[in-house]
């Protein structure tokens, strides 16, 4: 949690602790009409402030990048489409939901790529 998001809470849990503290002395006071809306705004701020604190440096976009490592020397052989038997690049090929998809860019077919057994 980042240190400004951290204030934020505890100003904001400050402000509805003596706005609670406010509204429960304010019938022993001589104007408790005033305490009253001095709590209901304190304690108003205080959730204001939890409101913007939540919404404070929030990333709605993840990026995430897989890279794999391979073991030994490997060779690499052109990709072709099940279809049509174009060739494909490696832009062609998306993740999704962690399984490797082809698009074929020429007749559109979609697949999941599979590895066949080496034997």
């Amino acid at each position: 949690m980042k240190a400004g998001r951290l204030i934020a809470y505890i100003a904001a849990a400050i402000l509805i602790f003596f706005g609670v503290l406010a509204i429960w002395g304010s019938p022993s006071t001589n104007k408790p009409g005033l305490n009253l809306i001095i709590g209901v705004i304190s304690i108003g701020a205080g959730f204001v402030l939890i409101w913007f604190a939540g919404r404070m440096g929030r990333n709605d976009s993840v990026e995430i990048i897989q890279k794999i490592d391979l073991s030994g020397d490997m060779n690499l052989e052109s990709l072709r489409c099940r279809n049509c038997g174009g060739a494909l690049s490696s832009k062609d090929i998306s993740m999704v939901e962690g399984a490797p998809f082809v698009k074929c860019p020429y007749c559109g077919t979609t697949y999941q790529l599979t590895e066949e057994p080496k034997w």
